[in-house]
């Protein structure tokens, strides 16, 4: 049925949710996991929400944000290991995690997205936007969401 299942995560529990969604559907039909975590760049500017920090920090901030990447995504590839599912770890740096999903998604010939929703509503959703509802919204892959 599928192939390759990309999962997106970002360590958190809810994440985790989806992450052991996709290994055990990866395992029951035999496809291959791709597990991603977007990594975004320091904001820049006063404008972007950023602090005016020197270049050296900036650098020190993303490194520690990569690693933490790093980690979050090679979990994934240890929880598939104990299930003898194949994981293929995967970070990418951008500002647009939605169209960064579904461009992993295509560029790793996957057959479905699987990611968690936190599920906010109202105001909170107003100001924190949903990259999984941007995801469902854009996405030509199916998409499969968690709660």
């Amino acid at each position: 049925m599928y192939k390759r299942i990309l999962v997106a995560t970002d360590g958190s529990k809810l994440s985790k949710l989806a992450v052991e969604h996709a290994i055990d559907l990866a395992d029951l039909t035999g496809a291959e996991v791709v597990a991603l975590k977007v990594v975004p760049r320091y904001p820049q500017t006063y404008f972007e929400g950023g602090m005016a920090l020197a270049a050296a920090e900036v650098a020190r901030i993303e490194k520690q944000w990569n690693e933490e990447a790093l980690t979050a995504v090679n979990a994934v590839k240890a929880a598939g290991q104990l299930r003898e599912v194949k994981v293929k770890a995967v970070t990418v740096k951008s500002d647009l995690i939605a169209e960064a999903v579904i461009a992993a998604a295509k560029r790793n010939k996957c057959d479905l997205i699987v990611m968690a929703s936190h599920g906010r509503r109202g105001i909170k959703r107003l100001l924190m936007g949903s990259e999984t509802q941007q995801v469902l919204t854009h996405s030509h892959i199916p998409v499969l969401v968690l709660r």
